[in-house]
This record gives C-alpha cells, sequence and structure tokens, in this order.
C-alpha cells in the first residue's frame, strides 16, 4: 500500500471538514474520490500536499509518516497535483511551464531528456513550446499541466477535478491523457465531481459524505451500488 490515511480529521478555522477518514492507495492502482459539493474531496487532497495540516490522524507514504512536512518536502517525495484551478505561469512559454516541474531536479540532463519523453507524450508541448502558456484554452492548458506534472517522475498522482468545465473533444482528450498515465503504471488519486465517469475510470472508489466514507469498494461495486444515485439526487446515504 504506498498511501495510508487513517482517522484523519481536518478543517478550518477551528472547524472540522474530515472527520475520521480512512483511505488506502495501493501502488500502481487509481482511487477516484466523489461526493457532493462540501464532502471534503478537495480537502484530502490539501492535506496530502501538507497544504493543510489534520488535527488528527496519521498518514503515511510507503510506509513514512508525511503529518506536518512542509509541502516542498512531500513533492519531493514524488507526491505532485494538478489543482482544480488552473496553474500554469500565463506569461511564460508552454516548454518554460513545463521545465518548471522539474526545478527540484539538479540534474540538467536528466531534465532534458524527460522534457523529450513528455514532448512524445503530449505533443502540444513541442507544437505550442514557445506560444505563452495563457493563449492556450483552458482544456490545452490542463494538458500542459499534466505534461509538467510528470518531469519529476511523480510516484503519486493528484488530479483535483480534471474535467470541469472542459468542452466535450477537450473532455474525451482529458480522459485519455489519464489513460495513457494508467499505462504507464501510474498511481492516481483522482478527484471527480463527474462520479460516472471518474469512477469508470478508476480500480477503486470512494464516496465521502460530510467529511466521512460511506462507501468505498471497486468502482464496479460503487458504481452498481443503489445509494450512489440518493447522494446525487440530493438525498443522504441510509446509515442502516
Amino acid at each position: 500500500m504506498l498511501l495510508k490515511l487513517h482517522d484523519i480529521y481536518a478543517g478550518y478555522d477551528g472547524g472540522d471538514v474530515l472527520k475520521g477518514i480512512d483511505l488506502n492507495v495501493e501502488q500502481g492502482t487509481t482511487t477516484c474520490i466523489v461526493g457532493p459539493n462540501g464532502a471534503g474531496k478537495s480537502t484530502v487532497l490539501r492535506v496530502l500536499s501538507g497544504l493543510l495540516k489534520p488535527r488528527l490522524g496519521e498518514i503515511t507514504f510507503d510506509g513514512t509518516s508525511i503529518v506536518g512536512l512542509t509541502p516542498r518536502h512531500i513533492l519531493a517525495l514524488g507526491v505532485v497535483q494538478v489543482p482544480q484551478v488552473h496553474s500554469l505561469f500565463p506569461s511564460m512559454s508552454v516548454r518554460q511551464n513545463v521545465r518548471m516541474g522539474g526545478y527540484m531536479i539538479n540534474d540538467r540532463a536528466l531534465i532534458e531528456q524527460r522534457l523529450r519523453e513528455i514532448e512524445e507524450m503530449f505533443p502540444i508541448v513541442k507544437t505550442r513550446a514557445r506560444d505563452k502558456a495563457g493563449n492556450l484554452s483552458g482544456g490545452q492548458q490542463r494538458l500542459v499541466e499534466f505534461a509538467r506534472c510528470l518531469m519529476l517522475d511523480p510516484r503519486l498522482i493528484m488530479l483535483d477535478e480534471p474535467s470541469m468545465g472542459l468542452d466535450p473533444k477537450t473532455f474525451k482528450q482529458v480522459v485519455e491523457t489519464i489513460k495513457m498515465m494508467q499505462g504507464g503504471g501510474r498511481t492516481i488519486l483522482l478527484v471527480e465531481q463527474n462520479a460516472r465517469t471518474g469512477l469508470s475510470l478508476a480500480d477503486n472508489g470512494v464516496v465521502l459524505e460530510s467529511g466521512r466514507v460511506r462507501l468505498e469498494g471497486s468502482h464496479t461495486d460503487i458504481l452498481n451500488n443503489p445509494e450512489i444515485g440518493r447522494l446525487y439526487l440530493g438525498g443522504t446515504l441510509s446509515t442502516a
């Protein structure tokens, strides 16, 4: 098990958003977290990236506790995140933005090697290399963000609502990109508002409601569970 969260409580301004979360992510798999707005999905990612310190609980990554580590230290361990909000530097070129993903690498030759590999995986990085990132469409920026996150050869990739606001064509490209990363053996923790799409991409699913895990299992188990329909119709999950 690459990542383990045990009994995590965390929140803002003295109030807990996460209320005793347990979550396991096995190496080489994709786990998708779904749930209604306010369930705590993005808060899980903030805790994992070190941007928010849990009040209680334990988080281990490859057997090592990461609670209290700085975001930079967690990044150095190989945990990267593509945030929900676009994060490219708009006045910098596409290539410069991708290079920034390897800023912690001291080996210049390795940076160049990874850049070439990423250009093969993401043609837009090569064809739009000199264009300012701010001139790209929202979907194109998302693809460049994916490319940038791979510069560190991460051990865990966290994707926060990657399909949000995309047109159907770009949405399909993003889905194919996630599948490509899966094909490369990447471990992915995916937060997705589009439950059916997110779960169909995943090996395992976790349903959050009000900061608690209410359902978990294989993606098929979650998709076929009648309670998931009630959750997304605005109801609450049965406690029976």
